[in-house]
């Protein structure tokens, strides 16, 4: 190695993010003694990660002086104590920030830059550093490949071209059917083969890897396969842990969304859902083909398995992007701690359309990191089809098509472009036509009703339902204030989707984030990767759909608008973990060294278990289950009376169940559901009670414990019924039960 010059020793002091440091030796007598002999200190500038480990390859000057030092007897264990410190001291101001009786933020904002100056200086010493991106190190690769990129299949532009006229127009009637649906699959198919270039190798060489060769055969497990198994199975055992009773409760709005399930089992196969403030129809649809063709019963426990589903369904392509940015390491890392977090755990558990915002996040900036990455143009249409795929997700996917374009100039921008950017713009314009034909449905729908589709958007970004209590400026840059704030403060009020007063990170991944966010910050500074810069501007643009509700400020922040954000925020986590476990690895070297970094991964992520469960198991489930009414006890009330008393001799469909209407208690149609009649409503009013009296057998009236109308009103039309309190085991929800049996007097 070339011996550093005084110039260079000069430009580490004058400029220490741009150059590595570099200390004098110090005044001592030559030995051949290599645990005592003065060596560089010249931080290790990260080059290349591996494709296995996600471990950081040094410099070769730096491996040959671990190497011998690794031979070297050692009398003292040396750990990389500035980064443990940083660790310690970003948790200590995260717990600090989180809920408690004298909750203050001076001292955790205090803890916190202590802990960001402390990693500073470990970076400095050349301690810490992150792993370099896969994008960093395949850098050169793509130019040459892509030269030949350019063609474009002619035959299937024209034909993909009049497909999307004719499936745009046969959305006229603004539903979707068989022979309009089929039409777009192939406008589709045929948009994505204008691009699209086949790979080798041939299908039919994939196909003669599945032969069967000559026996014995064995069945093997690699020690990879298990403990990739093992994760993949801790994470599913908290995302679908009694997935039955967190939450316990449906509310109104899981109400409505059983309606729209109804309303397309029974034919009306709708684009967009105008109900309720518009809704996409995405998660209507899976919900109904679980319910048709896998028997699976309407109620909460369908809903609650498919967004579950979608949630869990995000985490492969967090994996991906993980290995995008540091390796196969840094990917599990990345998957296990997001798999775990309280954040996308109940915001997949709520049962609305909120999950589908991550899933498609992930996919679609999967495969467009990947694609500006190696170059290639199917990369690019498979992000396109996710991202119109995630316009019948949830309105929040609607901020995407602006990630897409930060992500593309900021490639074009920086020095990963040179002699690629006729590439990226063809690239992109893949990504554009997939994602428009996909959209078609939508865009007729729009052309046809656009008040429908942008109501609910324009009643929060605008003065349309509400008046501006402030300059919209003003409170764009407040609320974007308080959603940055959410990883360590507060996530907001929404009890249906949070622990209100509660961070959105816990302890251990809201240390972890700020660290890696510095990490990610150096790095850039460092290699200038473009990567790196758009996953730090990614995060508040991934935050708009909350932050510009200007006309309800109060619904700033929440863990459902901001969930997007959930993907670079756990990248960033992950890059710290795999970072300290790497200078644990360096530092203390051989063996012991990557032993003592995996028991620092499983401390910490047995640490983040343990709280993440105790949030959405504990905390979370007991608080919405005090917020919401008691539907499912009312629901086994009357569903106990249906299967006690026969109905055959009423000649009603509908079993001699009501529950008398009062202001802001139960939904009355989720007591039907709970009862086992999804789309029925088991409502009536109190001056109603009186058209009961026509129909014959046994009924049952459910009403307020404080409706003394209700009870007076039954006990003179039924004066030989029944009356009971029904006490329920949440404080507060008790409600009264009234019996009348037929021939009573």
């Amino acid at each position: 190695m070339k011996e550093p010059s005084v110039l260079d020793f000069v430009k580490s002091r004058l400029m220490p993010w741009k150059y590595p440091p570099v200390e004098l030796p110090p005044e001592t007598e030559p030995t051949d003694d290599l645990s005592t002999s003065a060596v560089s200190q010249v931080a290790p500038a990260p080059e290349a990660a591996s494709r296995t480990t996600g471990a950081l390859q040094p410099p070769a000057f730096v491996e040959e002086e671990h190497a011998a030092l690794d031979k070297a007897p050692r009398t003292t264990l040396q750990l990389p104590w500035r980064s443990l410190l940083a660790l310690f001291l970003a948790a200590a101001a995260q717990f600090s920030l989180g809920p408690s009786p004298q909750r203050a933020w001076l001292p955790g904002v205090v803890l916190l830059l202590a802990a960001l100056t402390t990693a500073m200086w470990a970076i400095y010493r050349g301690e810490l550093f992150a792993a370099s991106s896969t994008d960093e190190a395949d850098s050169a690769d793509a130019p040459a490949a892509g030269v030949q990129q350019i063609s474009l299949h002619l035959p299937s532009m024209l034909i993909s071209g009049i497909l999307a006229f004719i499936a745009f127009w046969s959305f006229s009637d603004l539903h979707f059917g068989f022979i309009n649906l089929s039409l777009l699959i192939l406008a589709v198919f045929f948009t994505m083969r204008i691009f699209w270039r086949p790979s080798p190798p041939p299908v039919a060489s994939w196909l003669a890897r599945l032969r069967p060769g000559p026996g014995p055969y064995r069945i093997s497990i690699s020690r990879s396969a298990l403990l990739a198994a093992l994760a993949i199975g801790w994470v599913a055992f908290f995302r679908y842990y009694r997935l039955g009773s967190v939450p316990p409760e449906m509310n109104s709005d899981h109400a409505e969304k059983l309606m729209d399930v109804m309303r397309v089992l029974m034919g009306n196969t709708m684009i967009f859902f105008p109900t309720n403030g518009g809704r996409e129809a995405l998660q209507f649809y899976l919900v109904a083909g679980l319910h048709q063709y896998f028997a699976v019963p309407l109620g909460f426990d369908i809903l609650k398995l498919v967004t579950i589903s979608v949630g869990f369904l995000a985490l492969p392509f967090i994996y991906l992007l993980g290995k995008e940015l540091g390796g196969a390491r840094l990917a599990w890392l990345a998957f296990l701690f997001a798999g775990i977090a309280y954040w996308p755990n109940v915001v997949a558990r709520a049962a609305m359309r909120l999950p589908f915002y991550m899933l498609f996040t992930a996919a679609v900036l999967y495969f467009l990191v990947r694609g500006l990455r190696t170059m290639q143009r199917r990369d690019f249409a498979l992000a396109g089809l996710a991202l119109g795929l995630s316009f019948y997700g949830y309105s929040a996917d609607r901020i995407l098509p602006l990630v897409v374009i930060l992500a593309v100039v900021l490639f074009l921008l920086h020095r990963q472009s040179a002699g690629k950017r006729q590439l990226v713009i063809l690239g992109f314009l893949a990504l554009v036509a997939v994602s428009a034909v996909v959209f078609l449905p939508l865009l007729r729908y729009i052309a046809s009703e656009p008040d429908a589709f942008l109501f609910r958007t324009m009643t929060r970004m605008s003065g349309l339902e509400r008046p501006l209590e402030q300059p919209a400026l003003l409170i764009l840059l407040s609320n974007t204030w308080r959603a940055l704030a959410m990883f360590s403060w507060d996530a907001g009020e929404v009890w249906v989707v949070s622990v209100p007063g509660a961070p959105a990170l816990g302890v251990i991944s809201g240390a972890l984030f700020y660290l890696g966010a510095l990490l990610m910050l150096v790095r850039y500074l460092r290699q200038r990767s473009w990567q790196d810069l758009f996953w730090l501007l990614s995060i508040p643009v991934l935050l708009l759909p909350s932050t510009l509700s200007l006309a309800f400020p109060n619904e700033n922040p929440n863990l459902y608008r901001t969930g997007g954000a959930f993907v670079p925020v756990f990248l960033m986590v992950a890059l710290a973990a795999d970072s300290l476990m790497s200078a644990l690895q360096r530092q203390v070297g051989g063996k012991n060294g990557l032993r003592l970094a995996w028991v620092l991964a499983l401390a910490l992520l047995a640490f983040t278990s343990l709280q993440d469960y105790h949030m959405v198991f504990s905390q979370y489930a007991e608080r919405y289950r005090l917020s919401a009414w008691n539907t499912s006890e009312m629901g086994r009330t009357a569903k106990g009376f249906i299967e006690t008393f026969s109905q055959a001799d009423t000649g009603r469909a509908l079993p001699n169940v009501w529950v008398v209407g009062y202001p802001h208690w139960v939904d009355t149609r989720l007591v039907a559901v709970q009862a086992g009649y999804p789309g029925v409503d088991f409502q009536i009013f109190t001056d109603q009670l009186e058209i009961t009296l026509e129909i014959p057998g046994a009924k049952l009236f459910i009403f307020h414990p404080d409706d003394e109308i209700a009870e007076q009103t039954l006990q003179l039309l039924y004066p030989g019924g029944w009356l009971q309190r029904h006490t329920s085991a949440t404080p507060g929800k008790d409600y009264m039960v009234y019996l009348a049996l037929p021939g009573a007097p």
